[in-house]
């Protein structure tokens, strides 16, 4: 009987989950690098007083915006067996570059050098949780249900501040959505680590996985850098 080839097979999956985390984080770079484009874009081009003036007389457009980019998240995680890969790279493309749009009036409130700054302290806390995501040995898995709830809570308490406008709740919701999105990273980054090592990336299935999971972290990037915005962005 010839001896299993275990540093071979331990070589491959290693292999493996390298490939789909490389993805993963790929995508998700795109997307973002998309998001950011579209987003200064009009400003460059218009000049920020014609382009606020735009939003100004078409701002049930950007609503509208809002409601579809709901509905293609929903649809990418619920459908996501059901349709190609190629479909779900395209919807979570077409996602990026709207929400770009929806994103570039934060660029008429706040200074550009805080938005700038604001991305940066961002990126570096995104970064920083996502490695501990990956290497730590604590099974974070076994919080998602908690984390789902206060996702839930979180959205309800700022439905019920947008009619009460109380600055002191604002601050409190922008806290918890600091600490939430930052939880949020650390759990989606060590969930992804663990389906790594038995998804084949070059299958459709793992094609699919790899799109999922590049727009599960994109949206934990651009939430925690919205509430961060909220602490250290200063407006124009």
């Amino acid at each position: 009987m010839e001896p299993i080839p275990v540093q071979s097979t331990y070589s491959a999956v290693q292999e493996t989950s390298r490939s789909f985390i490389l993805r993963v984080y790929m995508w998700m770079s795109l997307g973002l690098f998309l998001t950011t484009v579209v987003s200064v874009a009009p400003i460059l081009v218009l000049g920020a007083a014609r382009y606020e003036a735009i939003i100004y007389e078409n701002i049930m457009i950007i609503y509208f915006l809002l409601f579809v980019e709901l509905l293609i998240v929903l649809g990418l995680s619920f459908a996501i067996n059901k349709i190609p890969s190629v479909v779900a790279f395209i919807a979570f493309i077409f996602y990026s570059g709207l929400n770009g749009i929806t994103l570039s009036p934060i660029l008429l409130v706040y200074t550009g050098a805080s938005v700038f700054s604001t991305f940066l302290v961002c990126a570096m806390m995104f970064a920083g949780t996502s490695l501990l995501g990956f290497i730590t040995r604590i099974d974070l898995t076994r919080f998602g249900g908690y984390l789902t709830m206060a996702l839930i809570g979180l959205v309800i308490a700022m439905v019920v501040n947008f009619f009460l406008n109380s600055s002191a709740m604002n601050w409190i919701v922008s806290f918890i959505g600091v600490v939430l999105f930052v939880g949020l990273t650390a759990y989606d980054t060590q969930v992804l680590r663990n389906m790594s090592s038995s998804v084949d990336t070059s299958s459709e299935e793992g094609k699919k996985a790899s799109i999922i999971g590049a727009l599960k972290l994109y949206l934990d990037f651009i939430n925690l850098f919205l509430f961060l915005l909220r602490f250290l962005g200063r407006r124009n």
